[in-house]
């Protein structure tokens, strides 16, 4: 075994053999292979343009580089362990084919604002990515909410019936909170979206380089200020993880609901054989396994936050090689994000509502008592707080005789409240009690279209 001729010389002897099983990074960050190439591609430049390294040299890197990357995609270029990492394996062979001049490309960095800047521009196209995963999934809420207006459903808190609300109004409740994931996204690109490569090894290069020409050349912004922040961040990395965590779990909250209205007991919603699937040994089961995975593989991007927090939270500066654990971390959460987004897309543009179902359960449990306390309130002169009190009484009353509130005889209530009088019957119905929700944001179905036309457009 010798020392790996990249960085050897300062070193006679070769690395333990367990170290060749534990350090390497190659087996991961080769997915970082586009990003490498193309911050390769864009020093080569600058360098020539600075009259660093002369033209012939600029000329035959650029020309090793695009080999190399035609190498890639044929799925042809060889990926060596011993040689550690992309960078390495990728200068090696630049080696093998533009003989000396590949070793003039490393003037004026490091490996360490290499991977720093070849990451930033990873995560920038995740942040891109997930952008149009939660778009996709968006689209299909829509489309779901704009059949469903008038569709009645029961509405929840504790996981008890509440309020009836319209169908609609339930499934654009998660198109907002996919816009504000869609907002963190952004903020997060926008916020990383500055270039680390000429910060070198820490402490910026004696070279007289071009930080502008590269960090445009690569789409950023601008260049990173300071050479020690510019190569040791990674709170770009721990911000996407976090605006994914976020996402994960509206998407665990949604994949929830789903696996609720597929069981008997709601039967609010059905699904195809393309996002269920049976069981080996009851025949007649239709399980949502699809959404009980995007609920349970929220865990995992949970825990890729807090694993690369972990990690980052007592490094000084600058760069150290724990930083090595940040790529897995974000590429699970990505992968995991991005299936799943795709999944839940693919599950609303399968879904079929059953608003029968959905309108004969919005009854239970005296959904329309809140409206009875209104009228007493707008009709009687009630303090809220003893209409409130009144209308305990006569659901009370309701239970006991059996029947919904709307079919308890007005003398019922009137034996609990003799100033109720008979137009209290046209507010205790649950279509009655969606309709009267016109308040800014509310259920009502001509507010609720008032919420299409805008995500109608939005989502144009």
């Amino acid at each position: 075994m010798v020392a790996n001729k990249m960085w050897g010389g300062r070193f006679e002897g070769g690395p333990a053999k367990i170290m060749e099983e534990f350090t390497p990074s190659i087996g991961f960050d080769q997915r970082l292979a586009e990003q490498d190439l193309a911050g390769s591609r864009t020093h080569a430049r600058m360098l020539a343009a600075q009259g660093i390294i002369s033209k012939a040299d600029m000329d035959a890197i650029l020309t090793g580089l695009d080999t190399i990357a035609g190498e890639i995609k044929a799925g042809t270029f060889e990926f060596k362990r011993a040689l550690e990492d992309i960078h390495l394996n990728i200068e090696s062979r630049l080696a093998e084919l533009a003989g000396p001049a590949a070793g003039r490309l490393h003037t004026a960095r490091s490996r360490n604002d290499q991977v720093a800047t070849d990451f930033r521009l990873w995560v920038r196209a995740a942040c891109q990515r997930a952008d149009e995963g939660l778009d996709a999934l968006q689209q299909a809420l829509f489309k779901q909410a704009e059949a469903n207006i008038t569709t009645i459903m029961p509405g929840f808190t504790h996981m008890q019936s509440a309020q009836p609300v319209t169908f609609a109004h339930h499934l654009l409740a998660y198109v907002e909170m996919f816009a504000r994931d869609r907002g963190r996204f952004a903020d997060a690109s926008k916020r990383l979206n500055e270039c680390p490569l000429g910060s070198a090894a820490l402490a910026g290069t004696p070279f007289p380089i071009d930080r502008d020409y590269t960090a445009k050349g690569l789409g950023f912004v601008r260049a990173m200020r300071n050479s020690l922040d510019g190569v040791s961040a990674r709170d770009f990395a721990l911000e996407y993880l976090a605006a994914a965590s976020i996402c994960a779990t509206h998407l665990s909250k949604l994949a929830g609901e789903i696996v609720q209205w597929c069981s008997p007991g709601f039967g609010f919603v059905k699904l195809s054989d393309q996002f269920t699937t049976g069981s080996s040994i009851m025949p007649q089961k239709r399980n949502p396994d699809a959404a009980e995975l995007v609920r349970g593989k929220t865990g995992r991007v949970l825990g890729d936050f807090v694993a690369l927090a972990t990690t980052v939270k007592g490094l000084v500066l600058a760069y150290g090689t724990d930083l090595q654990e940040d790529k897995e971390r974000v590429f699970d959460a990505a992968d995991t994000l991005e299936i799943s987004l795709a999944v839940m897309a693919g599950m609303f543009a399968d879904l079929k509502a059953q608003p029968e179902r959905m309108r004969a359960l919005a009854n239970a449990g005296y959904p329309t008592a809140t409206d009875l306390a209104d009228w007493l309130v707008q009709n009687c002169g009630k303090p809220f707080r003893e209409a409130h009190h009144i209308t305990g009484s006569i659901v009370k009353r309701a239970e006991e005789l059996g029947v919904d509130l709307d079919k308890l005889p007005l003398s019922e209530m009137q034996a609990v409240e003799p100033a109720i009088t008979e137009d209290v019957l046209k507010v205790l119905s649950v279509e009655a009690s969606v309709a009267a929700r016109m308040s800014y944001g509310g259920t009502a179905p001509d507010r609720v279209k008032e919420q299409i036309f805008f995500w109608r457009e939005k989502l144009k």
